[in-house]
């Protein structure tokens, strides 16, 4: 009881600082100053908290975000947040408010406390399927999760997030945050607008960020207009197999502008994406021959494109015949084609833009560019009718570019850098102000362009990217909490040498004004972008369906060993174990091979209670599992070198977990 009395005395002191809006219009505001604590007599703390409030120099803002903030032990997040790991290849997953780490997906890198690409035959096969014509991939740069969705909600089933660097597309099962596929986009090279679904989740769609030709082939830097291209790809997902199918997976052709973010409409506008791009000026650098550096010439303009496509007639166009050029055995609808059957169109929109962001009722498309102060609000329904109305001209691929008034509702200016926008459940938007370094409160005015208006800028530390709301960009945001991604964070956190860690503070949007509630080092990688889901939609086991379970297919393994059948088979030089894996053993304890011999093995954990993980390594091997309740692994290798090797069990799992280990001897070839 005294805790809560605490807590509300607590609420109190914080509630203290801030001063109830007026009924008259707001102004555009900043982050209030922080009143000093006072004592108990005048409403604030009791005397011995006042003392290390104090002590340590808090405020009482600094006070109501601890309490905004704090998950006592025992209790659980609201949220998950889900952020890419940057060049760490991975995912971060996050608890909201509290903001800390829960686990690391391993996806694009081998990662060894999961057992995720160290001997373990499913996720090898995993990684290898990411792998770029016969060079091995095992890095990543991951920039954009993106949520399965049903009716424009995240339904908390699949998690998809791409790779930058190498044109890739993973798909994790959320039922135990494990990936299952990857896969590599034939004729790209790079990607960024990616990864997006649609509101059912049909696809999974990314768009190429830095034009090459297509396959990756050789072409000079000369024929650029000639022979580089884009691509817009559509990757059929099927939802029962929760695998991508690349047979039903194609491509939309796009020019050699440089493609950035993308967002699919919803409820009006579903069935239909919007992708923005820069570098329209199709400049081709050169420095060292003394031309103009990229960062000039690709910002010469003084509109970039913004592109506008009907993802539902592509998927139509190419199940025809004749419809598509197959492209290292992927289906490629050109652009003549997507012109001619009315897929393809452009708009003009500010330059070097980074957000394509569409309302939570679909009828506008929020555009931000860098080198512009506004954002510019597109009408789904203008759009429409300058499509039915041909209003437009033509660029030099023959892609119809609709005029500029024609689908432009409003502008609003929001300060510097404006990027990304995510929306709350008031009817309010907010923008990331990449020079600025703040947050832009703005509101939604509907058809009236009156109504859209700046309220409130929240400096945030240092310069912002992505930022996430709670369900920000489904059909019904939540509001309460928005995440700002920074990309640095030079002097909030202790230093840990010359790499800092990058940044991702909490905000308070839920109040009538927004608070920084939290900052959180991401000392991982740089996050780029994230998406926030309510707590209850995530139906994670706590342990596998049954004992014996392979969660590659998410079926029972035909490998499962069951106590007393575990076993060792020789037939010829192949030999394959069969172990079980159980508090606080591992049987067979004695393998006997011979040099050469070329070695399967599986192990089940045959335990049934919630985190009753273990681990196994063999020294020398390169090997390392994490075997969850009820998994069976599998791992081969060949026993090359003859000797003697310690297996044993790397989860703490018991009293006994010491003596959770065996021998596995390799008799030399010429005792054979």
């Amino acid at each position: 009881m005294r805790r809560w009395i605490v807590l509300v005395l607590l609420l109190m002191a914080a509630a203290a600082i801030f001063v109830a809006c007026s009924d008259e219009e707001p102004e555009p505001t900043a982050t209030p100053v922080p009143a000093p604590v006072q004592a108990s007599g005048g409403g604030g703390l009791p005397d011995d908290l006042l003392a290390v409030a104090n002590a340590r120099g808090l405020t009482p803002q600094d006070i109501r975000a601890a309490l905004k903030t704090y998950v006592p032990s025992g209790k659980k997040d609201e949220y998950y947040l889900f952020s890419s790991g940057g060049q760490s290849g991975n995912v971060v997953v996050i608890g909201v408010p509290s903001m800390r780490i829960l686990k690391q997906i391993a996806v694009f890198t081998p990662e060894a406390w999961q057992g995720y690409g160290y001997g373990e035959v499913g996720t090898e096969a995993v990684l290898d399927g990411g792998n770029v014509d016969t060079t091995t991939i095992r890095m990543g740069d991951t920039h954009h999760p993106a949520l399965s969705e049903t009716n424009g909600e995240y339904d908390g089933q699949f998690l998809f997030i791409n790779d930058k660097a190498s044109a890739r597309v993973a798909v994790i099962d959320l039922r135990d945050f494990e990936t299952k596929q990857i896969v590599k986009d034939p004729n790209l090279i790079s990607n960024h607008g990616s990864s997006f679904v649609p509101p059912n989740t049909e696809y999974v769609i990314q768009a190429s960020q830095y034009a090459t030709p297509l396959g990756w082939e050789y072409a000079p830097i000369s024929e650029y207009k000639e022979k580089y291209r884009g691509l817009i790809t559509l990757y059929k997902f099927d939802r029962e197999k929760g695998r991508i199918d690349l047979a039903n997976s194609f491509s939309i052709e796009i020019p050699p502008y440089w493609q950035d973010l993308c967002d699919a409409g919803k409820l009006v506008s579903d069935g239909w994406a919007f992708c923005n791009s820069f570098n329209t000026e199709m400049a081709t650098g050169g420095i060292e021959s003394g031309n103009p550096p990229f960062e000039a010439g690709v910002s010469q303009r003084d509109t970039d494109y913004l592109h506008i496509f009907n993802w539902r007639k592509a998927a139509e166009v190419a199940a025809q015949a004749g419809k598509t050029e197959v492209i290292n055995g992927m289906r490629v609808i050109r652009i003549p084609t997507a012109v001619e059957e009315g897929i393809l169109y452009l708009a003009p929109e500010p330059k070097s833009p980074h957000g394509a962001d569409v309302t939570p009722d679909g009828k506008y498309i929020t555009v931000a560019g860098k080198l512009d102060p506004h954002v510019t609000i597109y009408s789904f329904d203008k759009i429409m009718k300058a499509i039915e109305a041909k209003n437009w001209t033509t660029d030099d691929f023959g892609i119809p570019v609709l005029d500029f008034d024609a689908v432009m509702l409003t502008q609003v200016e929001l300060g510097l850098g404006p990027l990304h926008t995510q929306y709350d459940d008031k009817g309010n938007a907010y923008t990331s102000l990449f020079l600025d370094s703040a947050v832009a409160k703005w509101s939604l005015g509907g058809d009236d362009p009156a109504g859209y208006k700046l309220l409130e800028k929240l400096p945030v530390q240092y310069n912002i990217g992505h930022i996430s709301a709670a369900e920000g960009d489904t059909v019904s945001p939540d509001g309460q909490y928005l995440v700002a991604l920074n990309k640095w964070a030079v002097d909030r956190f202790l230093s840990v040498g010359p790499l800092k860690p990058q940044n991702e503070q909490l905000l308070d949007i839920g109040s009538d004004q927004m608070s920084v509630l939290y900052d959180m080092p991401m000392g991982i990688g740089e996050p780029h972008y994230a998406q926030m889901i309510k707590a209850d939609k995530i139906k994670a086991w706590e342990v596998y369906p049954e004992v014996g379970w392979d969660p590659l297919t998410q079926a029972p393994s035909e490998f499962a060993v069951k106590p007393g059948e575990e076993r060792i088979e020789r037939d010829g030089n192949n030999v394959t174990i069969y172990m079980t894996a159980v508090r606080s053993h591992l049987t067979p304890e004695h393998v006997t091979l011979k040099q050469g011999d070329n070695v399967t093995w599986h192990i089940t954990n045959i335990e049934t209670a919630p985190d009753a993980t273990h681990g196994f390594d063999i020294g020398g091997q390169n090997i390392s599992l994490s075997i969850e309740p009820g998994e069976t692994a599998t791992f081969q290798f060949t026993a090359n070198h003859s000797g003697t090797y310690a297996y044993y069990c790397t989860e703490f799992c018991s009293a006994l977990h010491l003596e959770m280990m065996g021998y596995m001897m390799v008799a030399p070839e010429e005792a054979n």
